[in-house]
């Protein structure tokens, strides 16, 4: 058994997708599983982390703004995505894959439209309540559509049948414990706050951390703070930093770096995360059962990224505060009233809790099996 997975663009898109990819290996150890995505993007990095086997291609979204420079991005991308259709053929010819599986980002587009003309089975994984327009224009081009969230129905067609599987979540989120977290990252009961804008980064969240740090170090808080700052930082965060004094290297409660990786740990440890809210995002604070502010993505298609969050603050679960407001003093502010009331603390944690799908994992594997059974037929 072959599985090949197309996922790309944000961790959001490629830890779902290596979450399934690790059940299917759970049931079926001798199973080939394969990625296919962007050379030198994050896919790359996490998958062969993960110890998946990784075909490149070249591909890239299009730019929905009109301005002269998303003119020229989207002449590009047009070429890329007609050039990628061509590697994804060549991909799909030589490694024969059983089932191919989309799990978001532009790089899913081309390799499925190809998969489906070439008669592979298909299916693809859409997350968020409003789809994105991969997942709109491709539809009418796989075996299967399943969503993460029941809202998503809304804006598609109705002429076909969708499977609501709740969005993936990786084990190692969901069976790792505080204690066990704490003890093998060698660290002591102290409060920790999780910071992340995501795999590219969000400078108003360094921006914004810095802030939050310079108050922690400088008034001895004696606060434990992780934060990765992204992908496109280019070293900014680690200056502003010195600027105000704060040695990152030198000081024992600050781990701040690009990427965290063994994100499962740390969040495990964690007593509040501050991040965007990207399904694949609020599905591990949720596994994890962690109270949290979030900061939408603006510039997020249909602003799904607000209504996302907006469950979890309707649930008690979370605090928003949107990226315009956020500031260094307003975060500390809601940083201030969450720590200050351990029981609404706790009590937060449990409402996020409360909303976590579990099964996920095993619903989208039981789709991808259906159509390997069909497949083999």
């Amino acid at each position: 058994m072959h599985i090949l997975f197309a996922a790309g663009g944000t961790a959001g898109h490629v830890n779902p997708a290596i979450a399934v990819a690790n059940t299917i290996k759970e049931y079926h150890p001798a199973a080939v599983i394969s990625f296919i995505g962007n050379k030198n993007g994050i896919e790359e990095t996490l998958c062969k982390k993960a110890g998946f086997n990784f075909y490149p291609i070249e591909a890239a979204g299009f730019k929905r703004k009109i301005s002269f420079n998303n003119i020229k991005h989207n002449i590009s991308a047009a070429y890329k995505m007609f050039n990628s259709s061509k590697q994804a053929e060549i991909i799909l010819k030589s490694i024969k894959p059983d089932v191919v599986v989309g799990m978001g980002g532009y790089v899913s587009g081309p390799v499925l439209r190809k998969a489906y003309k070439m008669g592979i089975k298909t299916c693809i994984h859409e997350s968020n309540a409003y789809p994105g327009v991969a997942t709109k224009m491709l539809c009418s081009h796989v075996d299967e559509v399943m969503l993460g969230m029941e809202d998503a129905k809304k804006q598609l067609s109705n002429k076909r049948k969708y499977i609501f599987t709740g969005n993936p979540v990786r084990q190692e989120i969901v069976n790792t414990s505080k204690q066990n977290a704490k003890k093998d990252l060698s660290l002591d009961d102290r409060l920790l706050i999780l910071s992340t804008g995501g795999s590219q980064g969000a400078r108003s969240i360094n921006n914004a951390v810095c802030e939050l740090t310079e108050w922690n170090i400088k008034n001895k808080k004696d606060i434990i703070q992780f934060h990765a700052y992204g992908k496109f930082d280019n070293g900014v965060m680690e200056y502003k930093l010195k600027q105000k004094g704060i040695n990152i290297k030198k000081t024992e409660n600050l781990f701040i770096s690009e990427y965290i990786y063994n994100m499962d740990k740390i969040l495990a440890a964690a007593d509040i995360v501050i991040a965007r809210a990207g399904t694949g995002t609020l599905c591990e604070i949720t596994a994890a059962g962690k109270p949290s502010i979030l900061i939408p993505y603006p510039h997020a298609a249909e602003n799904h990224q607000y209504y996302n969050a907006m469950t979890l603050v309707n649930a008690g679960a979370a605090v928003i505060i949107k990226d315009e407001e956020l500031t260094g003093e307003r975060l500390k502010t809601e940083i201030i009233k969450i720590i200050e009331d351990k029981e609404k603390m706790l009590l937060m944690g449990k409402k996020a809790k409360e909303m976590a799908v579990f099964d996920a994992n095993n619903r989208i594997y039981n789709v991808i099996m259906k159509l390997y059974r069909e497949r083999k037929a």
